[in-house]
C-alpha cells in the first residue's frame, strides 16, 4: 500500500510541477505584453521557474562539477546545432541590447532548470526516462505556444527533444542550459 501512495505522490509532484511551470510561463507572457514590463517579466519568470527546483539535490537536476569541461563543450555544441536554422536565414541583424540579453539569459536558465531539471527529474521518477524526455519536451513546447506562432512550434519541439536527449543520455543539465542561452541570445 505504501508503494502505491508513494507512486501517487510522485505523479502528483510531476503534475504539480507541470502546471506550475506552464502557469509561470503564461503569467510571464501576459506580463510581457504590458508596456514597459517585458524585461521585468523575463527576469521574474526566469527566477520563478528556477524556484520550481527548490528542494531537489543538484545531482537530481543534472547539475554538478564532474566532467565540467566536457559538459561545457557539449553545451557549446548544442547551442551551435540550435543555431543552424537561424544562421541559414540570418541577415546580419543587430544583437540584443544588454538589458534584454540579461533577461534572455535569465529566462533561458529558468526554463531549463524548470523543464529539463525539476520536471524532467519528477517525470523520470514517475514513469522513467522516456516519459521524462517526451513529457518535458511536450510541456516546454506548450509553454512556447503561448508566445510563438504555430509554425515555429515544430522547431521548439525539436529543440526540446534535442536538449532533453542530452539531459537523459548525459545526465547533465549544464549542456542544455548553455545551448539554450546561446540560442536565445542569437535568435
Amino acid at each position: 500500500m505504501s508503494l502505491s501512495l508513494t507512486r501517487g505522490s510522485v505523479w502528483t509532484r510531476a503534475a504539480t510541477l507541470a502546471l506550475l511551470a506552464l502557469g509561470v510561463e503564461y503569467a510571464r507572457v501576459l506580463a510581457g505584453r504590458v508596456p514597459g514590463l517585458a524585461i521585468a517579466s523575463l527576469m521574474g519568470g526566469g527566477l520563478a521557474l528556477c524556484l520550481l527546483a527548490a528542494g531537489r539535490h543538484p545531482s537530481e537536476l543534472g547539475l554538478g562539477r564532474d566532467r565540467l569541461p566536457a559538459r561545457l563543450l557539449g553545451g557549446l555544441a548544442l547551442g551551435g546545432v540550435l543555431l543552424l536554422p537561424a544562421l541559414a536565414r540570418w541577415g546580419g541583424g543587430p544583437l540584443l541590447p544588454p538589458e534584454l540579453a540579461v533577461a534572455a539569459v535569465a529566462v533561458s536558465v529558468g526554463e531549463e532548470v524548470a523543464f529539463r531539471g525539476a520536471l524532467f527529474a519528477a517525470l523520470d521518477e514517475a514513469g522513467g526516462p522516456l516519459l521524462a524526455l517526451l513529457g518535458s519536451a511536450a510541456l516546454w513546447t506548450a509553454a512556447h505556444a503561448l508566445s510563438h506562432p504555430v509554425k515555429f512550434l515544430p522547431a521548439v519541439a525539436a529543440a526540446g527533444l534535442l536538449l532533453g536527449t542530452w539531459r537523459w543520455v548525459c545526465r547533465d543539465l549544464l549542456g542544455p542550459i548553455l545551448g539554450h542561452v546561446i540560442a536565445d541570445l542569437a535568435l
